[in-house]
């Protein structure tokens, strides 16, 4: 499993790195923060650990950038330990925030956590409605030639509503599938990725293919070709 450390920090970086090599991960380390999301691309990781205080830029510009074309899993590991830069992250499309300083321990079990979550959508299976098909094993929607990739929260959320198609799918439901032990989810996460959803939706040509039900929930109509 290959690993990239988005981190600044040297002796941070040699410890990461010692503890992660012992456990058989191949670790990659970011050398030019210009170039962040073309060393994303080039190296291809199972999993990103990603710093907010970087030089350039901070780790949320990068995690904005990175989940544009990338589903993989994200922990943030930070010294902002405020509550509203943690939901921040979460809401941006980090899987999990560790704030610093923090127990080797607990950063292999939220890895070991997050790659598990991770494989549970890599077996292949796709959900279909008309021309529109949903891709469990990249996390990608397509319609007709046309490819966009989904975050695991965007995925979570059109797969149940695709599923139920015709339905109203309440927004407690909705909340049930974002939520897991090992994850905290803000109150304001789904309607971020509803809104992120339905503009994904947009560029694939289809409008109006989920309504709100105001303080009930959303329903998914059927995809006419």
């Amino acid at each position: 499993m290959k690993i990239l450390l988005i981190e600044d920090d040297v002796k941070l970086i040699k410890y990461i790195k010692q503890y992660l090599t012992a456990y058989d991960y191949e670790v990659f380390i970011v050398g030019d923060f210009e170039r962040v999301v073309e060393t994303v691309d080039r190296v291809e990781p199972h999993l990103i650990i990603l710093d907010i205080n970087l030089p350039t830029f901070d780790g949320f510009y990068y995690l904005k950038q990175i989940r544009k074309t990338h589903a993989v899993p994200i922990i943030i590991l930070s010294a902002r330990n405020e509550e509203g830069e943690q939901i921040r992250g979460m809401e941006l499309g980090a899987d999990d925030y560790i704030t610093k300083p923090f127990s080797v321990g607990i950063l292999m079990a939220k890895i070991n956590a997050a790659l598990r979550r991770s494989m549970q959508y890599s077996d292949g299976v796709r959900i279909e409605e008309g021309k529109l098909v949903l891709l469990e094993d990249s996390l990608k929607l397509q319609y007709e030639n046309q490819t966009v990739e989904l975050s695991k929260n965007e995925y979570k959320i059109i797969k149940l509503l695709m599923q139920n198609r015709g339905k109203l799918v309440s927004r407690d439901d909705l909340f049930d599938v974002l939520t897991d032990y090992n994850t905290f989810v803000a109150e304001n996460t789904l309607n971020v990725n509803m809104s992120r959803i339905k503009g994904k939706l947009r560029e694939l040509g289809l409008e109006d293919v989920i309504s709100t039900k105001r303080g009930l929930g959303y329903v998914f109509h059927s995809v006419t070709d």
